[in-house]
């Protein structure tokens, strides 16, 4: 299994980025898909993650309202766009797998099954 991040850059703040993650190996459609980001001297945290089948979505409260992640199963990828960037949001993200059917439970690290390489992502003041 391969998970292939990709979209990461660097970016004024206010812009927006788009993140993808493709997957390969097997078919993930019944997996949750989700996102994590690691800041320089911080510990990983969870940013957003899609259900299998995408009928539920859940968010840090940080990136509500800027972030969407969606997913299309017929390309086994998930997607974050991420919009009205900040300065806080400069981290490096991490597409993420896991056999869940809630995407709550994919907050958790403890729970992902499967991690992507990461993809930098800086927002200039």
């Amino acid at each position: 299994v391969q998970l292939q991040a990709s979209g990461g850059g660097l970016v004024q703040a206010g812009g927006s980025l788009r993140l993808s993650c493709a997957a390969s190996g097997r078919t993930f459609s019944n997996y949750g898909m989700g996102w994590f980001r690691q800041a320089p001297g911080k510990e990983r945290e969870f940013v957003a993650a899609s259900s299998g089948g995408g009928g539920s979505t859940y968010y840090v409260d940080s990136v509500k309202g800027r972030f969407t992640i969606s997913r299309d199963n017929a390309k086994n990828t998930v997607y974050l766009q991420m919009s009205s960037l900040k300065p806080e949001d400069t981290a490096v993200y991490y597409c993420a797998v896991a056999a869940i059917t809630t995407a709550q439970i994919m907050t958790r690290s403890k729970n992902i099954d499967y991690w992507g390489k990461g993809t930098q992502v800086t927002v200039s003041s």
